[in-house]
């Protein structure tokens, strides 16, 4: 625990999210932010501002970002260190250069980032460093510097959250039928071209593991949802809906549980691919459908937050903290090597497209 008489290497905490509609009339412009500069056909965006109509043009990420913001205050304000928290998003406001510019005007020189991600790629984690990088920029002078936080996708908090998530949802089938629930953690699927410059799949299958482990989940599989890209260009697959539908074909599947374990808190994918379409797909099928929370405030994720703040903080200061980590991988690297992460899309006939992210919105 920090007290407050002691000089800290951080003034303040940054939030760094994806940012999402907050009505209708916000819908348009708010995927114009998230589509600028990448090949989307015009009928695409369409087809995904229908999604959020559906929702009212609300995404949940936004509000989900506040109540973070608000149970991570809370924790650091009874355990410390004793810094304000900040946010700022990729895409919709708070926008990261109006954020930084309050740092600044607020006397903020260094802060550290938690990204609302917890995997490593491009979109992920890269895009968001060239993100802070370009808020910077236009800031200018006086902007603070930001450091981020390691991503803990083998963290004990993060793993823990899951297995209680899961367990959580086991336990709305039946106990007979509990053991041959298949479960299905789920991720945004990205471009092939990403994935072969980072670590993304295989952070993905660890987290699973040990996620399944802990709760003695014995079938279990990894699965993608979200793709956006054109047809001729790869994905990382099996889509979720067509993983249901071949597990279906094949016999003997009766109960299902969906963790959208590549998530921090509910996107409009969660909302619409699998709450809505894996759902109707389940009833048509007659397969029984739980799906399980994304990490949101749970308090071992807050705590987990905290921690890493800790960590970071003993680190900069030249001690050798405890970095926890589970299963069979290290703790993630602190700061990201210069070919971390690295992705140059391909524009149809091959020419490079220049740095654009996978997400879709």
């Amino acid at each position: 625990m920090t007290t407050a008489s002691e000089t800290l290497p951080y003034e303040a905490v940054l939030i760094v999210s994806f940012g999402g509609p907050e009505g209708p009339d916000d819908v348009m412009p708010f995927l114009e932010n998230v589509l600028r500069g990448k090949n989307v056909p015009r009928e695409r965006m369409l087809e995904v501002a229908e999604h959020y109509q559906h929702f009212g043009g609300v995404s949940p990420i936004n509000e989900q970002c506040r109540k973070l913001i608000g149970a991570l205050e809370a924790e650091l304000a009874e355990h410390g260190p004793h810094l304000p928290v900040y946010w700022g998003n990729r895409n919709w406001a708070p926008m990261l250069p109006d954020t930084l510019r309050q740092m600044r005007d607020d006397g903020v020189r260094r802060a550290i980032a938690f990204f609302t991600s917890t995997f490593s790629s491009y979109s992920g984690c890269r895009q968001y460093r060239e993100n802070l990088a370009a808020a910077q920029e236009a800031v200018g002078d006086g902007a603070p510097q930001i450091d981020k936080l390691r991503m803990p996708y083998n963290h004990p908090g993060f793993i823990e959250t899951c297995a209680e998530h899961l367990r959580d949802a086991l336990a709305q089938f039946p106990a007979e039928r509990r053991e041959a629930a298949k479960v299905l953690f789920t991720a945004h699927s990205i471009p092939l071209g990403m994935a072969e410059n980072c670590a993304y799949e295989r952070q993905l299958l660890e987290a699973s593991r040990l996620t399944a482990e802990a709760v003695s989940a014995n079938h279990w599989e990894l699965v993608y949802q979200s793709r956006s890209g054109p047809p001729q260009q790869p994905w990382l697959e099996p889509d979720v809906c067509d993983r249901i539908e071949s597990l279906h074909a094949e016999g003997g599947l009766t109960d299902v549980v969906i963790l959208p374990i590549g998530f921090v808190s509910d996107h409009m994918e969660v909302l619409f691919d699998l709450d809505t379409e894996a759902r109707q797909l389940c009833e048509k099928l007659g397969v029984g459908l739980v799906r399980a929370s994304t990490m949101g405030t749970h308090p071992r994720a807050v705590r987990m937050i905290r921690e890493l703040i800790e960590e970071r903080i003993a680190t900069e200061r030249g001690a050798k903290p405890d970095r926890p980590a589970v299963g069979r991988f290290p703790a993630n690297h602190d700061v990201c090597p210069k070919d971390c992460c690295l992705y140059t899309p391909q524009r149809p006939g091959g020419r490079p497209a220049g740095a654009a992210g996978g997400s879709r919105p």
